[in-house]
Order: structure tokens, then sequence, then C-alpha cells
């Protein structure tokens, strides 16, 4: 018997079968590592996040809860346990990084209590929100009688503007502070959610995105963060949304600090070319003395305007759907004269207004640097104080 052959030219039936396999590309390997091409990893030249770091554990265990204390006495005031004192230690670890309409904090700490109280708000510029997420432990904390557990994974969302107490176990937490003016269209949304549980899909959501960015943290550099803080904001105005209904059991509880008035009234009538010092009292119910008070800090109510029509005009330049010229965006700022605009643009940001909007449209747009905080200003307290800045 004639025995066929097994080459593919011997076998019409294999020529066959293989012309309707699908054609695979042959590669051809180098022989020796010599011919193997390393990826290139070009590293970004923007600057790192700016970060703070503070801890107790090379204090005298003595020292370690005062100095706990005065650290976190810009926010709230803090007591040791019943059954604790001062002379048995204190561990607490806080590290913060700027994200320059945010902080975002890493914090470990023993258990303790915490107040911040109506007479502390009195002569408090901070009025920001504020958001954690637990990694270990339990907190319990009131707003107006209503208390709210967290616990590991649970989101908090709640205010400094107006007075909350609790305590909490030993515990690690993700912190953010972010200024009421990163959420000043949404002030009566989040006014009925304060000291509330995020909860469902998009508050897991939040949280994984949380976690990777912290993951992230010792690679980041200051071009990500306005993409990082937008998408923030962005998830925690959609995880709120579903958290809102009315408190039967309280239905008056959360009223505004005075702070947040303010605020509220400042970011409701930015705009308003009769928007004075004066104006702002008889709206809101305070003195003159109260309201400079508020905003020492910040060098005056007038400047706080100035430089929030400021990034309103910055932000309005960085809209690609906004057409308006740089004079209309500097009329609505409330400068009458162009080159002032042009001149105190480019001192608040280190960019003129052109070249932002310029910036825009470009293929491949120019870096524009992020403001990095003052080296004066370089404090847990100041960055707190100068975020709305």
């Amino acid at each position: 018997m004639h025995k066929q052959s097994d080459t593919p030219e011997g076998n019409p039936d294999r020529l066959r079968a293989e012309a309707t396999w699908p054609q695979v590309e042959r590669r051809r390997f180098p022989r020796t590592g010599q011919d193997v091409l390393e990826p290139v990893i070009i590293p970004s030249t923007a600057p790192p996040l700016p970060s703070l770091h503070f801890s107790t554990q090379d204090l005298p265990p003595e020292e370690q809860f005062e100095a706990w204390r005065a650290y976190m006495r810009p926010i709230i005031d803090v007591r040791l346990p019943d059954n604790v004192l001062p002379e048995d230690g204190f561990f607490a670890c806080h590290t913060v990084w700027h994200f320059g309409k945010m902080l975002f904090v890493r914090q470990q700490s023993d258990a303790y209590s915490y107040a911040r109280t109506a007479a502390q708000l009195r002569y408090s510029p901070i009025d920001h929100w504020y958001l954690g997420l637990r990694r270990s432990g339990q907190a319990w904390t009131e707003v107006d009688g209503k208390v709210i557990k967290t616990g590991s994974g649970r989101v908090a969302f709640r205010t400094l503007g107006h007075p909350y107490r609790g305590r909490c176990t030993s515990s690690e937490i993700v912190l953010l502070y972010m200024p009421y003016s990163l959420f000043s269209g949404e002030a009566g949304l989040f006014k009925s959610v304060n000291n509330s549980i995020l909860s469902g899909t998009l508050a897991t959501l939040l949280a994984n995105f949380l976690a990777q960015v912290e993951t992230h943290l010792p690679s980041l550099t200051l071009d990500d963060l306005p993409g990082i803080v937008q998408t923030i904001r962005n998830m925690i105005v959609n995880g709120v949304e579903p958290c809102v209904r009315p408190d039967h059991d309280h239905p008056g509880q959360i009223g505004f600090g005075t702070m947040e008035r303010v605020h509220h009234y400042i970011h409701h009538n930015l705009h308003d070319p009769q928007l004075t010092a004066e104006k702002i009292c008889r709206s809101v119910g305070i003195s003159r003395t109260r309201l400079y008070q508020l905003f020492e800090s910040h060098g005056g109510v007038l400047n706080y305007i100035r430089k929030q029509r400021l990034q309103a005009a910055y932000e309005t330049l960085q809209d690609p759907a906004n057409q308006d010229r740089i004079l209309d965006i500097a009329q609505t700022a409330g400068f009458d004269v162009a080159a002032n605009f042009t001149r105190a643009f480019t001192n608040e940001f280190g960019v003129s207004p052109s070249k932002v909007r310029k910036n825009l449209s470009a293929p491949h747009p120019e870096p524009i640097d992020f403001p990095v905080p003052n080296s004066k200003q370089v404090s847990f307290e100041n960055w707190l104080r100068n975020l709305d800045l």
C-alpha cells in the first residue's frame, strides 16, 4: 500500500485544512539579551505633591497626647478616654497631602473623644466639608442630638461649620478636607445630609477610588491633581444625592454656622458689583467687626471676594464651551479695565488669562504650574485656613 506523504505538498487534505487555519504571525525572538529593547520610562517633570507629617512616636509618653491635642486644635478639641492618663502615652500619626483645593489625610491614632463647639466656631474661619473613610475602628458622632456610628469601610460626611462631638476607638482613617467654595452650588443639598453615612453603589465606588488615589500617592505629581480633585468632587455630589431625605425627627437640625452663612451669601452673589462688607453684614445679620474677624486670615473679606472672583474667571477660561471675550470675563470678575484684570490674574495664578484660553485649544497643551502652598505657610493649620484661597 502506498503511504501518503506527511509533508503539506504530498497531502492534499492537509493543504485544504491549513488554508482554513487562522494565520498566526511568526515572531523572531532575539538570540541574546543584547538585542532586547527595554521599555523607556520618561519621568514626569512636574513637582511631587506637597505633604506634611506629624507623629507622636518619638516624643516622651507623657508629652504625646498634649502634642496631638495642640496639633488638632484648629479643628477640634480632643480628650483622652476616662480610663487613660496622659503619662500612659498616646500614639498618633497624621500625614497630609495638599491637592490644591482639597487636603488628603491618612491618620492613625489611639482612642480619643472630640468636639467642635459653638464657641470654637465663633472665632474659626474654617467651615470646610469633611469626609472620612474609616479603615479600622469605630466612631460615634453626634450633631444636634442625632448620633451616627461609622465602622470599617463606611464613608461619613459632615461640615466643620456646625458643632459636633463624638468619640472613636483606636482607628485608621482616610480624611478629606474640602473648602466650601468647591461645593458652593450644592450648599442646599449638602445642608440636609450633614453628619450622614453615604451608602449604595456610588458610595462604594467613591471609597474604591479614594483607595486607588491613596495607593498612588507616592507617584502622583501636581499635574495629576486638577483631574483627581474634579473626579472626587463629582463622585461626592453623586454619592450624596441618594442620601437626601427629610428628617422628621429633627426638622430644624442643621442650621448654617456664621462662617457658612457668610460663604453661602458671598458665593451666591459673587458677581454682584454691589457686593460689599456693608451689604454682607446687613444680609447675614452680623457686625462689621465680626465679619472682619472671620476673614482676618484671608487678608480681609474684600480680598477673599477678589480671589474667589479670579478663581471663577479661571474656571470660566478653562471651560471649552465658554466663548466669552476675556474683557467680558474681566468685567464679571469686577474689573473694568482689562489690563488690571490681566495683572491680578497673572499674579494670582502665574499665567495670563490669554495663555489659559490659548492653552485650552492647543493640540499639545503646555503644562501650567499648579500653585504650591507658600513655604511660609507650611503647617496643617495654615493649609486648612488657606484652602479656600
